[in-house]
């Protein structure tokens, strides 16, 4: 009888810490929100001092510098080549007319006209905005072979690419938005007329 009763003991206490293993690890995957990322309009970045969205020079920094400059989200997506969760990125069904930069250091990547909504549960463009915005890898990781787009300026990671996209280009640039920053084309132009003057 007393078998039984530890028996009974050890399967209640093995499921009741396989119960709180599960919740603790739920909690874990609400912990990226979709509020995190403010969108940025500025020029520069406090704390950043490579964040230029004139200057297209190649970004060289070690990865300890980064981590220093960069907020936590950005550093792990564009850095350690991480991924948001789906549907959590405030771009993904933004309708505003502007450009996108890169978040870690402002290079210019796409341009609002080709945005499209791909269902993927990221924002998706069909083209960057020059040849050069952009930078491609052969991706293996996870089993799949996929082609990872990176920052044609500071190397971080943006996302991958498909061939799947509507016309002209037949591609699907899938990226996550907290790398992401992104000017209206009005207060763009206001900038630069209040410069001139």
């Amino acid at each position: 009888m007393m078998k039984c009763s530890f028996k009974a003991f050890n399967k209640i206490s093995f499921f009741a810490i396989l119960i709180l293993l599960a919740g603790a690890l739920q909690q874990c995957s609400y912990s990226q929100t979709p509020d995190t990322k403010k969108v940025s309009m500025d020029n520069k970045k406090e704390n950043n001092p490579v964040y230029s969205r004139n200057d297209s020079s190649k970004v060289g920094l070690s990865e300890a510098e980064w981590k220093k400059i960069l907020p936590s989200d950005v550093y792990y997506i564009s850095r350690q080549k991480g991924t948001e969760r789906p549907g959590t990125s405030h771009f993904e069904h933004s309708k505003e007319i502007g450009t996108y930069y890169c978040a870690a250091c402002g290079n210019a990547l796409f341009k609002s006209d080709t945005k499209f909504d791909s269902g993927c549960g990221w924002p998706s463009f069909y083209q960057p905005i020059s040849k050069t915005s952009i930078i491609y890898e052969v991706d293996n990781t996870l089993g799949m072979k996929r082609t990872e787009v990176m920052c044609g300026r500071c190397k971080g990671h943006l996302g991958h690419v498909f061939d799947d996209g509507p016309p002209p280009t037949g591609l699907r640039y899938c990226i996550n938005g907290v790398v992401l920053d992104f000017e209206k084309a009005k207060e763009a132009e206001k900038k630069y007329n209040a410069k001139g003057e």
